[in-house]
């Protein structure tokens, strides 16, 4: 059963590992995101969000449901840990 364990961690890390090989470079002025989705982001945001900020916008406008999904995360770990912390100091006493 152990070697069976390793074995598939052995391939999802090969199939992980492979798929970052077809991406670009870190900070290629060339990548997809360069030069589609940033220019959109710097001309837009001002006439579609009325925020002059650019990061205000993209976090609280164009990522809104994505920066409330990880808040909602950090929120029920920060949860699941007072609850744990909780319940081993009561068996202590």
């Amino acid at each position: 059963m152990k070697s069976l364990t390793i074995i598939i961690v052995l391939i999802t890390g090969a199939v992980l590992f492979y798929g970052t090989v077809d991406m670009p470079d870190w900070g290629d002025p060339n990548s997809p995101a360069s030069r589609h989705v940033s220019p959109r982001y710097i001309t837009q945001t001002v006439a579609e969000t009325e925020t002059p900020n650019i990061v205000t916008s993209l976090l609280a406008d164009y990522r809104g449901y994505d920066t409330l999904g990880e808040t909602t995360v950090i929120f029920g770990a920060g949860m699941v840990c007072i609850l744990i912390l909780r319940s081993a100091r009561k068996r202590e006493e």
